[in-house]
């Protein structure tokens, strides 16, 4: 029998992504990637040339790269971060209004989730789990005489 998760992802791979900011950097690098395939749209579709192309295709390739590096050298998320916020901005204007807002909407939320990522933060208990051993004491409580 293998040990696996019923979702299909093995443990090492969830190791990996528990030491890292994963959504955020997933997200950078989805939103460089779409601005980019903007790119390459035909002329009827394509809004706004933009800058006579070299910083349009630049911006949402740094964007890619500060992404991947996110995934792959996290100690460095928060330089990576803010790199990848002032290229997504800077989409708007040289790219097809971001990658038609997408790619900018993926690259600024993707690198505020990179930023306010905390490497040793205690995973979150949902409030069912709170209520249930707040009504576990107050019944442990009850249950030894004390008043609750």
């Amino acid at each position: 029998m293998t040990d696996r998760s019923p979702q299909g992802m093995g443990p090492a791979f969830r190791r990996w992504r528990a030491r890292r900011p994963f959504w955020g950097g997933l997200l950078l690098t989805l939103g460089g990637a779409e601005v980019l395939l903007t790119m390459k749209a035909s002329m009827k579709v394509i809004m706004h040339v933009g800058m006579q192309g070299l910083a349009g295709y630049l911006l949402p390739t740094v964007m890619l790269l500060c992404g991947l590096l996110t995934l792959f050298s996290p100690a460095q998320r928060i330089f990576y971060s803010i790199i990848g916020v002032l290229v997504s901005l800077g989409t708007w204007l040289t790219s097809n209004l971001g990658g038609f807002f997408i790619g900018l909407l993926l690259g600024l939320i993707g690198s505020c989730l990179t930023f306010g990522w905390l490497p040793e933060q205690e995973p979150r208990v949902s409030r069912r789990k709170r209520r249930k051993a707040r009504a576990a004491a107050a019944a442990l409580a009850e249950g030894a005489g004390e008043p609750a």
